[in-house]
């Protein structure tokens, strides 16, 4: 790939739809080997560009899911106690537990050692690396994190030095629930990732679903952006639209009416009080739909 330009048209191959400034972050990601930051509102395709890369490069998705509490051990490497415990008992009734020193090299070993994700990311060549919503994990795991994406070593004291010798392509998530530190972004390279214009959303939906009219995708398409702008708990995202654009098809509607709309708004509204304030807020849903869909 030479430009950014042939990276939008391999993601498009690979069914993401990504507009310049996307091509651009991503071209410069592989090409730099430096690790992209991608924010934005949940649903705006953050984590798919990660699963769409991996398939232009032809490299296996290597996924960490950060939490509240996680820690480095679930993210870089444990070791397999039950494994260990098996053996140590199989050596003791083989008599072969009298050399303690060399019983501990043996539970010790790489045999015993089990990668998570960043170590798995480390020793897989190609891989590319996501590490999803890295805004839920506290600033102690921030500060691992950065630590590991610096070099790509990582030293395990019974074991010894592994280094990548080509590094993974890494994308970094974050929804923006708190602020991701200086030192994190400084090492990576940023992009924001808005919701899509009407007519891109109308093309994502339609090339997900191909069965789809187009007089559906944009209906389906004009009320979810009106959505966004009702002041909800949790304004939809493209998931949402083609969570949506899937259940009104399973149903075989051939329009967003009111009524199709009320019965599937669990589709793409997951709290209640976002039903209530899109259902029952001045002029009703089908007032609401009438609005944003040109009377459909």
């Amino acid at each position: 790939m030479t430009g950014p330009a042939d990276i939008a048209a391999a993601l498009d191959a690979q069914g993401y739809l990504a507009d310049d400034g996307v091509a651009t972050a991503a071209y410069l990601a592989v090409t730099m080997r430096r690790p992209l930051l991608v924010e934005g509102d949940a649903g705006v395709g953050k984590t798919a560009l990660a699963q769409a890369l991996a398939g232009v490069l032809g490299a296996p998705l290597i996924r960490l899911q950060c939490y509240e509490g996680i820690d480095a051990a679930q993210a870089l490497y444990d070791w397999d106690f039950p494994r260990q415990l098996l053996h140590l008992r199989a050596a003791e009734a083989a008599g072969a537990a009298g050399d303690a020193e060399a019983l501990e090299g043996e539970l010790y070993s790489r045999r015993f050692l089990l990668a998570r994700p960043l170590l798995q990311a480390i020793e897989t060549d190609p891989a590319v690396l996501l590490v999803d919503e890295v805004d839920r994990a506290d600033d102690e795991f921030e500060a691992f994190l950065l630590e590991v994406l610096s070099d790509f070593t990582v030293s395990i004291p019974e074991v010894g030095t592994i280094r990548a010798e080509t590094p993974p392509v890494v994308v970094v998530t974050s929804n923006r629930t708190r602020e991701v530190h200086d030192a994190l972004k400084r090492r990576c390279l940023y992009h924001w990732i808005d919701h899509p214009s009407f007519d891109r959303e109308v093309t994502i939906v339609r090339r997900r679903f191909p069965a789809v009219s187009a007089r559906l995708a944009e209906q389906v398409t004009g009320a979810v952006q009106h959505m966004r702008t009702a002041d909800l708990l949790k304004p939809p995202g493209i998931a949402e639209t083609l969570d949506w654009t899937d259940a009104l098809l399973a149903l075989g509607a051939q329009r967003l009416d009111a009524e199709v709309a009320t019965r599937t708004l669990g589709a793409v509204l997951k709290y209640r009080e976002d039903h209530e304030r899109i259902a029952r807020g001045p002029g009703g849903l089908a007032g609401r739909l009438a609005g944003a869909v040109g009377g459909g």
